[in-house]
């Protein structure tokens, strides 16, 4: 154990600092549109410092596990929660998880990612053409459970895609962007919790380093915000806002998967 005399904290306040910043603007952008947490640290961590998929999706999921109970018990105060989604979401997400973290923990889960990606980047122009044809009238989402059984597993074989492939088919379907992204990040907690427990189960402790707790610092901070934006916003300009998002960043990373 390190003296703590000869530690240097300002040191290592600097090299967590970008971090917080990093997982404050990624749970402001995941809790206000239900996406992007996973996606956009997942990316930094294999991509900016190298991490094996494996290791960098255990850590998002660890750090995730914290900021979506945060998240959720936001969207719960703030009323975006339907109970009834709620209900049929999680159990199929969960079990989608535990198998997705088993699947990357012995293999590389990365070979369907540019597929997935692509599907998404879709997904993104449609929510982009309805935001852009003004209102339409909510349904209720019909397809659900294989929803939540997909999702599940591609977020935790994939390092992200619960809040992508949940939240836009389900407003695909008509659902209501409010309730509809509340129902999503509050349910992921259940998933992370999952997914983080198979993690820990297959690869120990690697997971947690100085990184992960700056996300998860910069995150937990972030949590209420999102909630509130998400409250707030107008249906139509956050649908606009998912698809705008989704777009960017599936596209890019069906850019990244066919450069490599």
């Amino acid at each position: 154990m390190p003296d703590l005399a000869t530690v240097d904290f300002a040191a290592v306040f600097a090299s967590v600092l970008p971090f917080i910043l990093i997982g404050f603007a990624a749970q402001i952008v995941d809790g206000a549109l239900g996406m992007a947490f996973g996606v956009i640290n997942n990316t930094l961590l294999v991509v900016l410092l190298g991490m094996p998929p494996a290791v960098a999706s255990a850590s998002v999921h660890a750090v995730e596990t914290f900021t979506t109970a945060a998240s959720g018990v936001s969207h719960i105060v703030h009323r975006n929660v339907d109970w009834r989604l709620f209900r049929r979401l999680v159990i199929p997400g969960m079990i989608g998880g535990a198998l997705g973290a088993y699947v990357l923990s012995h293999i590389d889960g990365a070979v369907a990612r540019p597929f997935v990606m692509a599907y998404l980047s879709l997904m993104g122009l449609y929510l982009l053409y309805r935001a852009y044809r003004g209102p339409v009238a909510p349904k209720q989402p019909k397809v659900i459970e294989p929803l939540g059984l997909i999702g599940g597993f591609l977020d935790a074989a994939g390092g992200g895609g619960w809040g992508p492939v949940v939240t836009s088919n389900l407003l695909v379907q008509g659902a209501a962007p409010r309730t509809t992204i509340g129902t999503v990040n509050t349910s992921e907690f259940f998933l992370t919790a999952t997914i983080s427990a198979t993690f820990i189960a297959t690869l120990g402790l690697k997971a947690f380093t100085l990184q992960t707790l700056g996300i998860l610092i910069g995150g937990l901070i972030a949590a209420p915000i999102g909630a509130v934006i998400a409250k707030r916003v107008p249906a139509r300009r956050l649908m606009g806002m998912v698809g705008g998002l989704l777009t960017v960043t599936s596209a890019y990373s069906v850019w990244a998967a066919l450069a490599n």
